[in-house]
């Protein structure tokens, strides 16, 4: 019985041993469990990067005044923007700095390095220029680094590490009183981590949140484009179409959802039922980005629209928590009055959710912007399809008392060549497409690169031929080819 009672007992103890699911080590509960309990990985804290490049925004005098530039607005103090000869520059235009300062009138999160291309102007004297920041929102400055003797005659990039953590904003100031001591500075890099908190590009929507404007404001008179010199040509080398109709889109009323529309500086398919584009097709090369027009925001409707068919005003979106999104950017035409005016007719536009347009699609329209001025011309296609998105008063299928759909996706493709002649035949598998395609929604991530696709998904997810005009062995290469989101790629 002895022998019985300590033979139960010890099962007993063995019993409750099998039993115990503690484990310390992260090791197999058991040897017949393979699952091993991980702790969960540290949150990804994104990085960015991001350049001021001194292309966009014009200032012909030295007098103080505040310019909106690609990042936002800067106080010029004895300083322009200058693009001639002795200016010493990547593009087409750097600071001219003369014995004042450049500063920002906004902030940026997270930033732990900056890096800053200069050199002297022309053939002036060597000067000493210095980097300065504040965390009080400008009101008091300190140094960042050393000072910089400026005896460079082409453009070098110094480094600065930024030791303080939160809101920061930066002046750069040359030292001395003397005016023939001139300072070229041209392309500022931010980078650093987490959200920078702030909207890089001019926002397509001009900075009015869901359309802008009192929701009782009156439409502004509908009007229609007027084309200069400066307008693209019909047909061949940058012209609108010269890669294809990608919905087989027709210039007759009886096409009223696939309706063939030459608005002079770009071409689209417009959807009436929809009120709002299926695609906008346009060439973009240096000439159309030299800033000889401000951005006009002359937002109208159509006055060509066929009879009978609904026509979206410029105050359709108010109070709708949507952006009105451009299509084709109103800083890809800055070359005349007449090519920027053309960018606002509401027939350009889509209800397009605020962080969707002023961030990730005004990232991927400065980076190709920057393909130009780096010496490339770009074709480019961009679109719309689905119903149903979620701007800053939550998610919606329609706005403008149903007259205005939301696009559930917004998507683009970009054709990248080098500058020069016959752009179809100098098309190959190798050259460089990039295809983007984006939920629009208000939480949507600022990094355009998240959302790379194949031009064969956007084909799938529209039902469009997309680069029809190429031949077929070349089209077929490049609809599979996928974007690394850098050049070379």
């Amino acid at each position: 019985m002895k022998i019985q009672n300590l033979l139960l007992g010890f099962a007993l103890v063995l019993t409750m041993a099998s039993c115990s699911k503690k484990s310390t080590d992260g090791s197999p509960i058991n040897p017949g469990d393979t699952t091993v309990v991980k702790p969960p990985p540290p949150p990804v804290i994104p990085t960015y990067s991001i350049t001021e490049t001194f292309e966009q925004g014009k200032k012909a005098a030295y007098a103080a005044a505040d310019i909106t530039l690609l990042t936002g607005s800067w106080n010029f103090n004895d300083a322009l923007i200058g693009s001639t000869a002795p200016d010493v520059k990547d593009g087409l235009a750097s600071v001219r700095l003369r014995a004042g300062d450049i500063a920002m009138n906004f902030d940026i999160n997270g930033v732990n390095t900056l890096f800053i291309k200069h050199a002297k102007y022309g053939t002036d004297p060597v000067s000493v220029w210095q980097l300065l920041m504040s965390t009080d929102g400008g009101k008091t400055y300190t140094q960042v680094g050393n000072d910089i003797n400026e005896n460079n005659t082409t453009l070098v990039t110094d480094s600065f590490k930024v030791s303080v953590t939160g809101k920061v904003r930066f002046e750069i100031k040359r030292t001395g009183t003397t005016t023939n001591n001139r300072v070229n500075i041209d392309d500022i890099t931010f980078k650093g981590k987490g959200d920078p908190g702030i909207v890089v590009g001019t926002p397509d929507d001009g900075g009015d949140d869901g359309g802008g404007g009192s929701p009782t404001a009156p439409a502004s008179t509908p009007r229609d484009v007027t084309a200069g010199t400066d307008a693209p040509p019909a047909s061949g080398d940058n012209s609108d179409l010269l890669f294809g109709n990608p919905s087989n889109a027709q210039s007759s009323a009886a096409s009223m959802d696939n309706y063939l529309v030459d608005q002079k500086y770009y071409t689209e398919s417009y959807n009436a039922t929809k009120g709002e584009p299926n695609w906008v097709s346009w060439h973009l090369d240096a000439t159309n980005i030299t800033g000889a027009s401000d951005r006009l925001n002359n937002f109208a409707g159509w006055a060509s629209l066929p009879a009978n068919w609904y026509m979206v005003n410029d105050n359709a979106y108010s109070g709708s928590g949507f952006d009105r999104g451009h299509n084709c950017p109103s800083a890809d035409r800055t070359s005349s009055a007449n090519a920027n005016s053309a960018t606002f007719l509401m027939t350009n536009m889509i209800p397009q959710a605020p962080q969707n347009n002023q961030q990730t699609w005004a990232n991927l329209e400065n980076y190709l912007r920057e393909q130009v001025v780096l010496g490339n011309e770009v074709y480019i296609i961009m679109g719309s399809y689905g119903t149903g998105g979620a701007g800053s008063n939550g998610s919606a299928t329609t706005i403008n008392n149903g007259h205005v759909n939301v696009p559930s996706n917004v998507w683009k493709v970009a054709v990248i060549i080098p500058v020069g002649d016959n752009d179809l035949g100098r098309v190959t598998s190798s050259t460089r497409v990039i295809a983007v395609n984006t939920p629009n929604i208000n939480t949507i991530n600022s990094d355009w690169t998240k959302y790379i696709v194949t031009v064969k998904d956007i084909e799938l997810a529209t039902g469009y031929t997309l680069l029809s005009n190429l031949p077929a062995n070349v089209r077929t290469a490049l609809e599979i080819k996928l974007d690394s989101g850098t050049p070379g790629s």
